[in-house]
């Protein structure tokens, strides 16, 4: 079954049009002239490649191959996955018109198009901030020399390229997402077994204790048996008091936890906030990240 064309977009080989699916990308070659290229981004917008056309063993298709893409002779009445980004090193300068306008004279730069249709222009420096961007859904028209995107808005970026270094894509697979270590969560998992970093003699009542206005992160007993609320954060600040203050506010309203005390735990506490639990009679604790999963600290002798 041939998706909708409603889903398209760019693949750069000429004479095939294809279409994004989450997970995958499609193409199905189409007989047409030589003389331009059609293709859609996300939004359903059309966009044309220009340019001749070039038989099955002139420059263009050595490009594809070098591209890792299929020609499109091997590729008439069937679906074909294509790669999903592509990356082009050339010397250009750039005008944007919009709600202002914007030159970037000519340079050695990447250009960036992604599989979510947007486009991006990057320098070596400025971090992973590009120069100038598009973002999506937009149209591109590629010509010799030449590439004009188009917003939804009506606003352009026009890139001219003098001189074509490398041109490359490829397809990324399906993004995992980032995992962070030293998260909350995680910080929290560790105390809830390691309660004598808090004191000795103290027990778990809960994780995540419910409260009307959110769960606090561990409701404990200490060693006297006293009821002792720990909120834990990666680093503590004045909001973090603030919202364990108000968790105490409402525990002490029960008869069977009244008094409880509060714990604010945190890999690091700023010193602003220090001085606000230490004025409303909670504790600051300092965790150790390291030490609590048993990480031994580097430079040590013994």
């Amino acid at each position: 079954m041939i998706p909708s064309a409603g889903q398209a977009t760019t693949c750069g080989v000429p004479g095939v049009i294809s279409w994004s699916h989450p997970g995958h990308r499609y193409a199905l070659a189409v007989p047409a002239p030589g003389t331009g290229r059609t293709t859609q981004s996300p939004s359903g917008q059309v966009s044309v490649r220009s340019g001749p056309g070039t038989g099955a063993g002139g420059p263009e298709r050595s490009r594809r191959m070098r591209r890792g893409l299929t020609p499109a002779h091997h590729t008439l009445g069937r679906p074909v996955e294509l790669p999903d980004v592509r990356l082009v090193i050339a010397r250009c300068s750039v005008d944007y018109v919009g709600r202002l306008t914007a030159h970037l004279p000519e340079a050695l730069r990447l250009i960036l198009v992604k599989a979510d249709g947007s486009v991006q222009v990057h320098s070596d420096g400025g971090s992973y901030k590009p120069l100038n961007w598009m973002s999506p859904p937009c149209k591109v028209t590629e010509e010799p020399g030449r590439w004009t995107v188009t917003g939804k808005g009506g606003e352009t970026l026009a890139i001219m390229i003098s001189e074509v270094l490398s041109d490359t894509s490829a397809e990324l697979g399906t993004e995992p997402g980032l995992v962070k270590d030293g998260v909350e969560a995680h910080l929290q998992e560790l105390l809830a077994v390691q309660l004598g970093v808090l004191g000795d003699g103290w027990r778990l009542v809960r994780r995540e204790y419910p409260t009307p206005i959110g769960p606090v992160d561990l409701m404990c007993r200490d060693g006297a048996g006293r009821s002792v609320a720990v909120e834990i954060k990666r680093r503590g600040e004045i909001d973090g008091v603030e919202q364990l203050t108000r968790y105490l506010e409402l525990l002490n309203r029960d008869p069977l936890l009244a008094p409880v005390h509060g714990v604010f735990a945190a890999q690091e506490i700023r010193p602003q906030a220090r001085v606000l639990a230490t004025d409303r009679g909670i504790r600051c604790v300092t965790l150790d990240y390291d030490t609590m999963r048993g990480v031994e600290p580097d430079n040590t002798l013994f």
